[in-house]
């Protein structure tokens, strides 16, 4: 059993806090990235800062032959107005941490205080690569850092991130083997007919049924295309045609999303869906364009790295602290880009707490997590860095 010192934990909430009280949206992270910034200077570390816009690279090298351990934090938060009153409430409108990265960068800021204070112990060989990642909601921050090629000018081993998670109690950290996190694609569709009065639709290509047509249809690619033990999700969030209660509009847009959870359906689900949507359309006599975008690929643990967190996390909290429940989930994660490129483990660190009233789900305006979340996740984070750097 490790143990973190209780001036290294409040050294951390009040990092997080601090983060909380100044969000910022993605690719705008300018503040919070001048905060971890003049941090990483107070400890007499050099980095590189502007990566992919607003992040920050700091490689930690123990001068002895080993291999290379990368480690992600997210920095931005989201367009939501906060409605907690708590003390480090968001002080920017419409702008709010509501998904735990003030917490992961929280964590990191803290790790490299920890690595200052105990190098040799913390680094006993080979090095550590901290990264600070901007526009993880949606902006593919991770894919432009790799782009950028920090992957291969660090010369990266593995990589691992971590996500305070209010679907798993405290004290427990969520993960499985294999496919973790759906990917995740937007779309949208604008479907053009012919306009005309309400009263003779004779004379008219109606949008919004050709619309409704398309939304129904794509449910079929979830039931009628899709293995039944595999999982797909298509979501049409929003639906928007004219303005006037008797006239039919010339055209219908819509917007919405699809998730998939194994690598063959990400490859072929692109084509299934223009082709739906296309012939759809083409039957009922109305014309169609169609914007698909990739947005996440599927977040797939190796599952010896996993091996690698179970281990550590059994270590730190105890023999039944791993649990694989509400661990796979539809939702989506950037820091899928990093493992696609190199083996590595994304795991959640529990922090729903029900007696504190601490349940609301993510990207909720009353979102907060127990801040015991923040010392599990710096402790099994660094066991799993202490295990992979001192084993062969």
């Amino acid at each position: 059993m490790s143990y973190i010192q209780e001036e290294r934990f409040q050294e951390i909430v009040s990092y997080r806090r601090h983060i909380h009280s100044f969000p910022e949206l993605q690719y705008q992270e300018k503040e919070t990235a001048a905060y971890v910034a003049s941090h990483l200077k107070k400890l007499g570390f050099q980095f590189e800062e502007g990566l992919a816009g607003t992040g920050i690279a700091c490689l930690l090298n123990s001068g002895k032959p080993g291999k290379t351990i990368l480690v992600r934090a997210d920095m931005d938060a989201l367009p939501i107005q906060e409605e907690n009153q708590v003390e480090y409430c968001s002080k920017k409108t419409g702008i709010m941490h509501a998904c735990g990265h003030d917490g992961h960068t929280a964590i990191l800021m803290g790790f490299a205080t920890e690595i200052a204070k105990n190098y040799k112990d913390m680094i006993p060989q080979g090095k550590i690569l901290l990264i600070f990642q901007p526009a993880e909601e949606g902006g593919c921050g991770a894919d432009k850092m790799i782009e950028e090629g920090l992957l291969k000018k660090y010369k990266v081993d593995a990589a691992f991130a971590l996500h305070v998670w209010n679907h798993i109690d405290i004290g427990k950290i969520g993960l499985v083997d294999g496919t973790m996190m759906a990917s995740v694609d937007e779309f949208y569709i604008r479907v053009k007919g012919i306009s005309g009065h309400g009263a003779m639709p004779q004379h008219t290509v109606d949008p919004v049924v050709v619309s409704s047509y398309i939304v129904t249809a794509l449910q079929t690619l979830v039931s009628r295309n899709v293995d039944p033990l595999d999982s797909c999700v298509v979501t049409v969030g929003s639906i928007h045609a004219g303005d006037a209660f008797n006239v039919i509009p010339e055209v219908a847009e819509m917007k919405g999303t699809v998730r998939t959870f194994s690598k063959k359906l990400y490859d072929v689900i692109p084509e299934k869906f223009h082709r739906l949507v296309e012939n759809t359309a083409r039957a009922l006599g109305a014309e169609v364009e169609i914007k698909y975008e990739r947005v996440d690929k599927p977040t797939i643990n190796t599952p010896e790295m996993a091996n690698i967190v179970r281990r550590a996390a059994r270590n730190i909290l105890g023999e039944d602290s791993v649990t694989e429940e509400e661990a796979r989930t539809m939702g989506g994660e950037d820091f899928s880009a990093f493992l696609l490129e190199v083996p590595g483990c994304y795991f959640f660190v529990g922090s729903r707490n029900p007696e504190k009233g601490l349940i609301h789900p993510h990207h909720s305006s009353f979102f907060d997590f127990d801040e015991e979340a923040l010392k599990n996740g710096f402790l099994v984070m660094k066991e799993v860095v202490r295990i992979f750097l001192s084993e062969e």
